[in-house]
């Protein structure tokens, strides 16, 4: 299991600690990379698919985020701080 998909699973088991990493501000600069380009319509899309078992467009979307070096970081400290 890659990295993302454990983050996606330990947060889907622990909604707490999704609203407490959504109230971050890694958080909340992740949200704003995820919804910066269409004001959060391929988000809500991404998100109606994850939640009928398809989570191809979510991944999609974190690898675009990751090309940038940014983005990587954010991701990278979005994991460690899940891992805790």
């Amino acid at each position: 299991m890659n990295d993302m998909n454990r983050l996606t699973q330990e947060l889907r088991q622990n909604p707490a600690a999704l609203q407490s990493l959504m109230q971050s501000p890694d958080g909340q600069a992740l949200l704003h990379l995820l919804t910066q380009k269409d004001r959060g319509a391929g988000l809500q899309q991404a998100v109606q698919s994850a939640m009928k078992g398809d989570t191809t467009k979510m991944a999609d979307m974190v690898r675009e985020i990751m090309q940038s070096p940014g983005g990587a970081q954010l991701v990278e400290r979005i994991n460690q701080a899940a891992r805790k």
